[in-house]
């Protein structure tokens, strides 16, 4: 810690310190015995994931190319959080570096908004694929899919941008406890010593617009995708339709579930408490249960892994 000119007998923040999620002793060590088994599989999962599409002939689709860089978000989302997590609940000096704590906000809100963009992507696609199968190769094609999946890791980590400069060109010059288990926006904020109202109403525009337009595109492409699937005679088309969009439709109601949950309740329910508790769900269980998804409710996938298998 060091003097700075703009807080007057108070030290500029070098460093911070992560409370976790828990104090108590006993709990440190179960926590992070089920925190390393939930990240080990997370990591097999989505490997797997990535493996299989990769290497198998039979899904070297669109759905299964966009499936890939689902894992590989999910990869990367759980890492910016779920190492430094298992460090804390070990060691003593519980603390991270400024500039440890902003690059963790950064490449955590980048891969999570990605993985917002990335799923309205998905939906798109499936609604390619019921509701214009002949035209689905031409529709979705390779160059399309690249520019689609451009376009959501420039908007994610554009948005990342905005974030870190957001939350961190302000002074904190008080205390440099974070009463959290990483760096998030809101126990940050709590620390300033500097005016939080302009960033926190950019900061709000802009996840209400990434929250909200992503869903609204899942959400219109659904409608026309139920729309078709209840258009189709046969109980077996229809069943066949659902089935393709079945995984998808599961991983958005968790995804958006949890977002909606954290940013749209009352002001007056909010506490830090319960903020922890639903964080470590989109945090770092989603990311977790994405493969599994993809693994249980799709048949190709499953298929993919039994040959794999096979040839091992």
């Amino acid at each position: 810690m060091k003097m700075i000119n703009g807080c007057k007998n108070q030290t500029s923040v070098t460093e911070f310190i992560l409370l976790g999620l828990t104090r108590d002793p006993k709990l440190q060590i179960p926590l992070f015995v089920l925190f390393l088994l939930v990240y080990i599989i997370t990591l097999l999962g989505n490997i797997g994931i990535i493996l299989v599409t990769r290497l198998d002939v039979h899904l070297q689709t669109p759905m299964y190319f966009f499936l890939f860089h689902l894992s590989f978000i999910d990869i990367c989302y759980s890492s910016a959080i779920t190492p430094k997590t298992l460090q804390t609940l070990l060691a003593e000096q519980k603390s991270i570096s400024f500039l440890g704590c902003a690059l963790q906000l950064y490449f955590y809100v980048g891969y999570a908004t990605t993985e917002c963009f990335l799923l309205s992507v998905m939906a798109y696609d499936r609604y390619v694929a019921i509701c214009n199968p002949l035209l689905y190769p031409v529709i979705m094609s390779r160059r399309l899919c690249i520019q689609m999946l451009s376009a959501a890791y420039m908007a994610g980590f554009c948005n990342a941008l905005i974030h870190t400069v957001c939350t961190f060109h302000l002074s904190y010059c008080g205390s440099n406890v974070i009463n959290h288990y990483f760096c998030d926006v809101p126990p940050l904020l709590m620390l300033t010593c500097s005016d939080t109202s302009v960033s926190e109403l950019a900061l709000f525009i802009f996840v209400g617009f990434n929250t909200i337009s992503t869903f609204i595109a899942i959400l219109i492409s659904y409608t026309y995708i139920l729309s078709s699937i209840l258009r189709i005679r046969s109980a077996e088309g229809r069943r066949k339709a659902f089935n393709t969009c079945a995984s998808h439709f599961t991983a958005v109601l968790i995804f958006y579930g949890t977002l909606f949950f954290m940013y749209l309740r009352p002001a007056s329910s909010y506490s830090m408490e319960q903020d922890r508790v639903v964080s470590v769900f989109y945090a770092v269980l989603i990311p977790m249960l994405n493969p599994l998804i993809y693994s249980l409710r799709n048949k190709e996938v499953k298929a993919a892994f039994r040959r794999a298998l096979t040839k091992s």
